[in-house]
């Protein structure tokens, strides 16, 4: 096994409920699904992908990933995602990038896996200043079980899960903007502006 192939996976898990219930994902941004921005720069950084959805599967299904739904019930948040994710992925690191974060550094995976080797690290997240992007992270899929011992005793903070591991965190203060996540739709207008029609 190649302990250096990494499953890159779409959060999309979540409930949207700060832009009116709808899902972020499939939301146009720029005459494409704001998933398929997320999905075109994490894609070329990683050896598979995989898209965590609690609905609308057949539309994510369309980008032709696998999709999955959370193993724990009741939308347990992004860590239920990831826990799920580690279960399915192919390989023994796992990264993920949030479905409404369409600027995503195209460094992002090279930089958090150096990190995790440097240090022997459970788990790699990325950070501004002071900034920790916490669904922005690369992990080792054998933390499966250890999350859902976590999941399944109630826990649902992923600060409160990452303080039990080995975690290393990395800079991106040269990226800030990359990571900026677009949950209104006035967001969601300003995106737009920087970004050309039916890009790709």
């Amino acid at each position: 096994m190649n302990t250096d192939k990494i499953t890159g996976v779409l959060l999309a898990g979540g409930q949207g409920s700060r832009m009116g219930g709808v899902d972020k994902g499939l939301v146009e941004l720029a005459g494409q699904p704001m998933a398929a921005h997320v999905l075109e720069r994490l894609g070329p950084q990683v050896d598979e992908l995989i898209i965590n959805a609690n609905q609308n599967a057949e539309a994510y299904s369309a980008f032709g990933h696998p999709v999955f739904g959370d193993d724990i019930p009741g939308y347990a948040g992004p860590l239920a995602g990831l826990h799920a994710a580690l279960v399915r992925a192919s390989h023994p690191l796992v990264v993920t990038a949030p479905c409404d974060s369409p600027f995503l550094p195209s460094d992002l995976v090279e930089r958090l896996h150096q990190a995790l080797r440097a240090q022997d690290a459970d788990l790699a997240v990325a950070k501004t200043f002071d900034q920790a992007h916490p669904v922005f992270c690369l992990c080792r899929s054998r933390l499966a079980s250890h999350l859902h011992d976590f999941l399944s005793s109630g826990g649902r903070r992923i600060d409160r899960w990452y303080g039990s591991l080995n975690v290393v965190e990395v800079a991106f203060d040269d990226e800030e903007a990359a990571f900026r996540n677009i949950n209104t739709r006035e967001e969601l207008v300003a995106a737009a502006d920087g970004l050309p029609a039916d890009r790709g």
